[in-house]
């Protein structure tokens, strides 16, 4: 018999875990179950119970005796069997953030860090219930040309009729409205400051419903966030990365900023890894001034084209496009004061921390979007001889398991 033939499971659930879900127990086995909350007892589906497997994967179908923290779902379409991207949707706001803390301070104890940890609200999310943040989305159309998302853990799409998650500027109604190619991939990108909205069909961008492919057409949008009292901006490309928060650019800034506020910048010598289209790069830059200095590594080709376009009026910053390890074992970026990274999910790793502590650096600024890759590098960190001194997180993914955090680490 298969998953979807079998009869729900009674389930006991227990504490929450990284990835979204909750633990439970089912004849003496690990179950991860999902749209739960801790204390519940719920009949769950199994999605994946292969005989062999170490633990077996469910999805709560009924709640028999509810959390005080469980609220109706405020995006039903991303509920059990529906699409990834709003697995915390039926769980209070507080208790979200809650939730976040919990599971990041149970990776840092994996690192031997007993702090606790507050997870921060994004500026404006409590007063829109935790919606309407993304300046981005991406769909894709399914058999019929329905615009759709990926069922949570599979290949298969499933139309949507709403996105609550996307900020108002995002028009989602109107690519929802109409018929695609089937498999065509659709990318929305409405700038909170700076631009107006973009719509990119397969990374095309369309001018009133039609493809332009002209070589001038505008395929690229322009953010901006006031920085310390200067209006900055950057250009990034509509089908690149940029933070989707609405917020995050000035939160992420900002915590970075502070956590270097003590020693200053002036005057330091900074490498910026992973620097993306240069978010962190040009106020870092701004920071260190004229007799400063400001490396940025970065592997993407697309983004470093953007990070070049973005820092050309800079001249205290020197890029290298290039795998961040071996940009940094080549010694090409030279000695540092401070380095910031801001490596993807699966974060930095040995190969990546062994050059950064050649560089000598004196304070080290971790940006983490995943917190066992953040407690992964905090430990590898420690053992070269850096201590964790400070560390925020920031609820930047509302409705989602997903957490960001901002360490300042120093040289013992």
């Amino acid at each position: 018999m298969s998953t979807e033939d079998a009869p729900p499971v009674a389930l006991e659930v227990g504490p929450v875990a990284h990835g979204g879900h909750c633990v439970a127990r089912h004849e003496g086995r690990v179950v991860f179950v999902r749209h739960a909350l801790p204390g519940e007892r719920v009949l769950a589906r199994l999605t994946d119970a292969a005989p062999d497997a170490r633990f077996w994967r469910a999805d709560a179908v009924e709640v028999v005796d509810a959390s005080p923290d469980r609220v109706p779902s405020a995006w039903p379409e991303a509920g059990p069997g529906g699409v990834g991207g709003g697995e915390l949707a039926h769980v209070a706001l507080p208790a979200q953030r809650a939730w976040k803390a919990a599971v990041v301070e149970e990776q840092l104890r994996r690192a031997h860090d007993e702090r606790g940890v507050v997870v921060e609200a994004a500026p404006g999310d409590d007063d829109r219930g935790g919606l309407r943040w993304r300046t981005r989305v991406e769909l894709v159309a399914d058999a019929d040309g329905r615009a759709g998302m990926h069922r949570h853990r599979s290949h298969d799409v499933v139309a949507i009729h709403d996105m609550p998650l996307a900020t108002e500027a995002v028009d989602v109604p109107a690519v929802l409205g109409r018929r695609w190619s089937p498999g065509a991939r659709l990318t929305i990108v409405a700038p909170a400051a700076g631009d107006r909205p973009l719509l990119l069909a397969d990374g095309v961008p369309l001018v009133n419903g039609r493809p332009d492919h002209r070589p001038t057409a505008r395929s690229s949008v322009r953010e901006a966030l006031a920085v310390g009292g200067r209006d900055l901006t950057w250009r990034v490309a509509g089908s690149g990365f940029w933070q989707v928060h609405r917020e995050a650019p000035g939160v992420l800034v900002g915590a970075v900023a502070d956590a270097l506020a003590e020693d200053g910048l002036a005057g330091a010598r900074v490498v910026d890894l992973y620097a993306g289209a240069g978010l962190l790069t040009v106020p870092l830059a701004r920071a260190v001034g004229e007799r400063g200095s400001v490396v940025a590594v970065e592997g993407d080709a697309r983004a470093a084209r953007d990070l070049r376009r973005n820092v050309h009026d800079l001249p205290q910053v020197r890029l290298h496009r290039g795998d961040v390890a071996e940009v940094l074992s080549s010694g090409a970026t030279g000695p540092a004061d401070v380095v910031v990274l801001d490596p993807p999910r699966v974060g930095a790793g040995r190969a990546v921390v062994d050059g950064l502590v050649s560089l000598g650096a004196e304070r080290v600024v971790l940006v983490a979007c995943d917190p066992a890759s953040l407690a992964r590098d905090v430990a590898l960190l420690a053992g070269a001889g850096y201590a964790l001194e400070r560390l925020r997180a920031f609820d930047l993914f509302p409705m989602t398991h997903h957490v960001e955090a901002v360490a300042l680490l120093r040289r013992s």
